[in-house]
């Protein structure tokens, strides 16, 4: 018994394609000379192309009738399948249409630190509210943050970025952000300016989620022949606040994180009496979503959000790298 040489798993090529929109015209025409005119091809051409269709589809499709040409009851049956097939390839090879944000339904999980999420995470909610009602956000805690979730279960990463990013993330800039100290409103040594020396002799407390307690501050205030007392280090910019509230120790935070936390907390914000480098905040995405309409709605939300709350930004030097700037 001969056997078939195809395997059974193996699938059977794909006819041509090409052959759809003039099986749609020929369907619709009824007749070789209305489909070449409509497809400006000549009728040779055209007949060739239907000779080529009977092969494939196993039909003749079009048989004379009179001194015309009539449908098969085949290609009567084919006709909607064929218009509907079209239409869906057509749409699929069009640039991605404006979203409707009025009726968009979508959920966008976005990994960042809590100082974002303090900072720009209501104003942000509040401007999709009012955008795009139907859209969800799933804001994810930072960890051992791995830019390669984005190809998978990250939409968004907010925050200070890695460099260099993979080459199938995209990123653009938020603005860059300054850090200032705060420390309990009632606190005698939160009246007045600081001074270097009177900084560096407060004991303070930084954020960190790896323990570090080194940065560019102690750097500074050892030009000065200063030293700080690290009295502790806090997980995330919340803790650091509810810290600094119940012990006279200065936490050094964003300004933004600051800003928002002496509004319903009663803390001083006090600059910081050392040249220090801004931090550069971004977002990075995956090139799967980057012409995606609704998730450059949310990259474009997020960055008025952030124009917003960070004031146009600063344009001082730089601190890049991935994870938190302990300060």
């Amino acid at each position: 018994m001969q056997q078939s040489s195809q395997s059974p798993d193996v699938a059977p090529p794909l006819p041509d394609m090409n052959l759809l929109p003039a099986l749609d015209a020929l369907l619709r025409a009824g007749s070789v000379a209305g489909a070449a005119a409509e497809l400006n091809v000549s009728p040779s051409a055209m007949s060739r192309t239907l000779g080529r269709l009977r092969r494939v589809v196993g039909d003749p499709l079009l048989v004379p009738s009179g001194r015309g040409l009539t449908l098969t009851p085949r290609a009567h049956e084919m006709q909607p399948r064929v218009q509907a097939a079209l239409a869906a390839a057509v749409a699929a090879l069009r640039p991605p249409r404006e979203v409707e944000l009025a009726t968009l339904r979508r959920e966008f999980r976005i990994r960042t630190n809590d100082g974002v999420a303090m900072s720009l995470g209501a104003p942000l909610l509040a401007l999709a509210a009012r955008e795009a009602p139907g859209v969800r956000l799933r804001l994810l805690p930072e960890g051992d943050e791995d830019p390669a979730d984005l190809r998978t279960h990250v939409d968004l990463d907010v925050g200070e970025l890695p460099d260099p990013l993979p080459h199938d993330v995209r990123s653009s800039a938020l603005h860059e952000h300054r850090y200032v100290a705060i420390a309990r409103a009632d606190a005698e040594f939160a009246r007045g300016p600081l001074t270097a020396a009177r900084f560096a002799a407060l004991p303070h407390l930084t954020v960190t989620r790896r323990g570090r307690t080194h940065s560019v501050v102690d750097e500074r205030l050892a030009e000065l022949g200063l030293h700080r007392d690290i009295l502790a280090t806090a997980p995330t910019y919340a803790a650091a606040c509810f810290f600094a509230l119940r012990t006279d120790a200065l936490a050094l935070v964003p300004s933004e994180v600051a800003t928002e936390a002496s509004r319903v907390m009663p803390l001083a914000v006090l600059e910081i009496p050392l040249d220090l480098p801004t931090v550069a905040s971004g977002q990075a995405w995956h090139v799967r979503l980057d012409t995606d309409p609704a998730h450059r709605w949310l990259r474009g939300a997020l960055a008025r959000v952030a124009e917003r709350v960070g004031g146009g930004g600063e344009r001082r030097s730089r601190v890049r790298g991935a994870g938190e700037a302990v300060l």
